[in-house]
Order: structure tokens, then C-alpha cells, then sequence
């Protein structure tokens, strides 16, 4: 069965950082185009950041250096270190099966539940 477990969420203060990680079964994380999208409060998906078979990242410019995508090919597991927050950060972070054409839809691939960041003044 195919299973993304997103942990790492937490309340945070403005200016910090969190590390948010995605545990994948019955997906090979080296081998596809994954993923992180978002939903803050009251809006839509947003595409955060992808990572290629190949290791090359992309990043929506809301978060262009700020945060960084990575994976761990042993423990097939993506991670995504969030740097710098701000209270705009704050919602629900979805690692996606996917690179970012789809990866804001909610028909496509395998969804986790998901791990929550709060970011307070």
C-alpha cells in the first residue's frame, strides 16, 4: 500500500525554523518527482516545493530562500526545513507523490494527512 506520513509540525514564533519530514511506503522517493504543498487557513493548495528523480529543486518564490527540499534515498523519507517563518507560513503541509504539475491536485497520487505549522507573532 502506498502511504506518505508527514510529521514535524508544530507552533513556532516568527523568525524560526521548523524541519518537517515525509516517511513514504510503497513509494520510492529517488525514484519519482516529489513534492510539498500547503493550505493556509480559509484558502486553497499551494505548491511549495518539488524535488526530481535527480536531486533538482524548485521553489515558489513566497518561499525561495527560505526553505529547502531534500530527501534521504536510505530511509525513504522527504524533507522540507522551513526557515525564516512567517505568520503567512502558518497551515497544513502535504508531501505529494508528484512533481508540482500536480501536485495541488487533490485527484492525483497519494495524500497523508498531512502535519500542521502555526507561526505566532
Amino acid at each position: 500500500e502506498e502511504q506518505l506520513v508527514e510529521t514535524g509540525g508544530g507552533l513556532v514564533q516568527s523568525g524560526g525554523s521548523l524541519r518537517l519530514s515525509c516517511a513514504a511506503s510503497g513509494i520510492a522517493v529517488n525514484i519519482i518527482a516529489m513534492s510539498w504543498v500547503r493550505q493556509a487557513p480559509g484558502k486553497g493548495l499551494e505548491w511549495v516545493s518539488s524535488i526530481g528523480s535527480h536531486g533538482d529543486t524548485s521553489y515558489a518564490d513566497s518561499v525561495k530562500g527560505r526553505f529547502t527540499i531534500s530527501r534521504d534515498d536510505d530511509q525513504n523519507t522527504l524533507y522540507l526545513q522551513l526557515d525564516r517563518l512567517n505568520i503567512e507560513d502558518t497551515g497544513d503541509y502535504y508531501c505529494r507523490d508528484t512533481g508540482s504539475y500536480h501536485a495541488a491536485d487533490r485527484q492525483y497520487g497519494v495524500w497523508g494527512r498531512g502535519t500542521h505549522v502555526t507561526v505566532s507573532s
